[in-house]
């Protein structure tokens, strides 16, 4: 298995940003400001310099259009939820994949005996991109 890289720690605002980008897509930091700056009482360079920080962490990407950046996620909000849970277990369990298994399936039929099902065709699906 190819290692993932840590995903950096997110602070709220940061979460935020990524958040509005996610929904509205490409935007430049006016945009982003207007949309949940000025609500919170924050500046225009407080917005920037999160957006800035988010792309050095290689969350954002970003291109310039006439005088400003217009930034965009680099990944989908899936990706990323998938990173963070990839990252915390990685740390929890050290490698030992087994009982995080067991205690998955466990979960998945508690929650519904349908998501056993579900497992089954993603198991599946999986085995057979891999061949």
């Amino acid at each position: 298995m190819i290692p993932v890289p840590a995903l950096p720690r997110l602070g709220e605002l940061e979460t935020a940003v990524l958040d509005h980008l996610w929904a509205a897509g490409r935007c430049d930091v006016k945009a982003v400001y207007r949309a949940i700056g000025a609500a919170r009482g924050i500046t225009l360079n407080t917005v920037q310099s999160t957006m800035e920080r988010l792309f050095r962490k290689g969350l954002l990407a970003r291109e310039k259009v006439s005088h400003a950046y217009v930034y965009s996620p680099r990944h989908s909000r899936e990706e990323l939820g998938a990173r963070a849970v990839q990252d915390v277990i990685g740390r929890l369990l050290q490698g030992e994949a087994a009982p995080l298994l067991e205690a998955f399936v466990d979960l998945a039929a508690r929650t519904d005996t349908a998501n056993l099902d579900r497992l089954e065709k993603l198991i599946a699906r999986k085995r057979k991109a891999s061949r």
